[in-house]
């Protein structure tokens, strides 16, 4: 294989499911394959049909998906030892998947062999040999994930080279190199992969987990040094630290170093699909993760944005465009005019810097400061008092009056909050009670439940953080607060915040605010799309 063409090997579905706090549905799985596949991922790691009727479930329905271009592949290990490689229960459920190509993952580090599964370093070899050629005589393209090689191979150089020469004499198509403890260091892994490329004709991956920090270095140097398929998460979900990160790899491997991944359009779809992935996966993308975070391109302080303005390359790596990023220039209090007219002009491009409206945004969001505001991660809330002063604004509803009741039964510990809220929308008015888990929540599910009678797209909102902030401790109880909220439908994530000596009312003013900029770009989003 041509050395500047990489194949990308997803695991999101397999090695990330291993993750803390990730559980994926069967419907989940389904919609991250299809999402990967629209990627042009070579390889998408889906499971091991013999570890749960899910996985077994997702491979007879994968069979009635029409994938464009990627190869949905099934997980097992090598046959257990001293038995019939026919007799082995997980390579008959590996085959019942019916999939072209399977990844069997087998022992290469002695004290793996001896101390872990208790069998003689010649009998691993023997399984390596028997099930790699069992399943090549079925017709399948066999992967073999080298387990701990690059532990192995410092241990016990000949016996780590054993097990790899032993999956390519049997007919395995690649071998992939695992630093399945992720304690290697890139110097260790550009070494020992530049050999084991001049041991072996067929095809080398690489596997590295982020134990140390280092998945994202180990599988770029790896690459450089003749691995040409590259495994990971798409957002370095994974057991105990993480896989090495696609949505990392992927643009550097494409971008830094003009290796052949993907196609010729779908980088720039790499943001949209990260954050996709994060929502299925009910977890919230690091806002500063490496080109797909929301701070990846954000710059806050004056003279960064200023010589942004004047050149990007300044103080950025890419043009985020090329990854489906923004460029973000953060409202502050060491903001000047010219940011805050970048601003504007992301709502409104055909505006001046001598209309007289840019310094009426000045100034208000400078006295919105003095009272305890904070925008630098409020970009939806800056939009809107852009648009109220501009003139382009309409509220989506009128609230009549909202009451917040508190609980705490004498028979239970837990305490209960209802809301109830009174809304009118286009002359129609609209009464709703909703529970929860403390005043807050019950008025967020309240004010929701009323608007997706007139506005049903809000289903797709949700809350994904909710910061509280004492701005004066001083005057205990009657301190000032402030209250940062970040919200999400799927396909964008947005940050209002609002300030009040009451927290329900602080939290009142970020929901209204996040709730209307949704909308707003909800009907942007129609305008884009009709014209």
């Amino acid at each position: 294989m041509d050395k500047r063409s990489v194949k990308i090997f997803d695991s999101t579905l397999r090695d990330g499911a291993q993750g803390h706090g990730i559980s994926f549905s069967l419907e989940d799985k389904i919609k991250i394959v299809k999402l990967l596949d629209e990627m042009k991922i070579d390889y998408i790691e889906a499971g091991n049909p013999g570890s749960n009727p899910k996985d077994m479930e997702f491979f007879k329905l994968i069979k009635t998906i029409d994938l464009k271009h990627s190869k949905v592949v099934a997980f097992g290990s090598t046959r257990r030892p001293n038995i019939k490689v026919e007799d082995d229960k997980n390579l008959k459920d590996l085959l019942s998947a019916e999939c072209d190509t399977v990844v069997v993952f087998g022992k290469s580090w002695d004290f793996q062999v001896t101390d872990i599964i208790k069998t003689t370093l010649d009998e691993n070899l023997e399984m390596i040999k028997d099930t790699i050629k069992y399943l090549s005589d079925k017709g399948k393209k066999v992967i073999f994930d080298a387990e701990h090689f690059y532990d192995g191979f410092k241990a016990n150089k000949e016996y780590a080279m054993s097990t790899v020469k032993s999956a390519e004499e049997n007919g395995a198509m690649a071998v992939v190199l695992c630093d399945t403890n992720g304690g290697m260091l890139p110097e260790e892994i550009a070494s020992i992969t530049k050999f084991v490329r001049s041991q072996v004709d067929i095809e080398i991956g690489i596997h590295s987990h982020n134990d140390m920090g280092m998945a994202v270095a180990n599988s770029i140097v790896a690459v450089q040094s003749g691995a040409n398929q590259v495994q990971g998460t798409f957002i370095g979900i994974g057991e105990r630290c993480g896989n090495a990160n696609l949505s990392s790899i992927i643009p550097i491997l494409k971008l830094k170093l003009n290796y052949n991944v993907l196609g010729n359009n779908e980088l720039g779809e790499l943001t949209k699909t990260a954050r996709a992935i994060s929502e299925i996966c009910n977890i919230t993308l690091e806002d500063q993760s490496p080109f797909v975070g929301n701070s990846a391109f954000a710059h806050k302080g004056g003279m960064h944005i200023d010589a942004v303005t004047k050149s990007p390359k300044s103080y950025e790596h890419i043009d985020p465009k090329l990854v489906g990023n923004k460029r973000r220039f953060l409202v502050s209090e060491v903001s000047g005019k010219s940011t805050i007219l970048q601003e504007i002009r992301k709502v409104f491009p055909n505006i001046s810097k001598d209309d007289k409206e840019v310094q009426k945004i000045t100034d208000r969001l400078k006295d919105l400061e003095f009272e305890g505001y904070q925008f630098e991660g409020a970009e939806g809330t800056v939009e809107l008092i852009i648009r109220k002063i501009i003139g382009k604004y309409k509220p989506f509803f009128k609230l009549n009056h909202f009451k917040i009741i508190g609980e705490q039964p004498y028979n239970s510990e837990e305490f209960s909050s209802t809301a109830v809220i009174n809304i009118t929308v286009d002359g129609q008015t609209e009464m709703t009670a909703a529970e929860g888990e403390g005043p807050v929540n019950a008025l967020d599910k309240a004010i929701r439940k009323a608007l997706e009678v007139f506005y049903p797209e809000l289903k797709q909102t949700r809350l994904v953080d909710y910061k509280v902030r004492v701005l004066d401790s001083e005057s205990a109880t009657e301190a000032k607060v402030r209250v940062l909220i970040e919200s999400t439908d799927g396909i964008e994530n947005w940050s209002t915040v609002g300030v009040s000596r009451d927290v329900i009312q602080a939290s009142w003013i970020a929901l209204v605010d996040s709730i209307e900029y949704k909308l707003i770009k909800d009907i942007q989003r129609k305008l884009e799309t009709y014209f």
